[in-house]
């Protein structure tokens, strides 16, 4: 078996693999925002009502979605809108390249979620597993 067939073969899995991480990085600002943990000096004493609490709960649950992936398609594209947004309002202001505004992160979630949005769960998802049942 050549490098290009075992590619062919895990590229599902690793489609699931890299849906669980992103799903892990953004659950952690969802959770840091409304559960205070873990701890972000930042994030501390954040009101539920304000953009970031708001934002908040798109992470909490999107991310907790994403991670079993449920919903995958319309989550991430949810998501890939919310991470849209938080450049533009957080980031783009201090300057047109992410690398000078550290808008990083939320440009590569933005169009990591628009790819799921795209191309689903992969086969470890419970997506998959419905499917499967019906």
């Amino acid at each position: 078996m050549d490098i290009t067939a075992i590619g062919e073969a895990w590229r599902p899995r690793a489609l699931s693999v890299l849906r669980i991480i992103a799903a892990l990085v953004v659950l952690q600002y969802g959770l840091a925002k409304l559960a205070g943990w873990p701890v972000v000096k930042m994030f501390e004493n954040l009101p539920v009502l304000s953009l970031f609490g708001i934002a908040g709960i798109f992470e909490l649950v999107g991310g907790a979605l994403l991670l079993l992936g449920l919903f995958t398609r319309p989550v991430a594209f949810v998501l890939s809108g919310e991470m849209a947004a938080a450049y533009f309002i957080e980031h783009f202001p201090n300057g047109f390249f992410p690398i000078l505004n550290h808008g990083e992160l939320a440009v590569l979630l933005c169009f990591l979620f628009l790819y799921f949005a795209f191309a689903g769960g992969g086969p470890w998802s419970l997506d998959a597993v419905m499917r499967g049942r019906s």
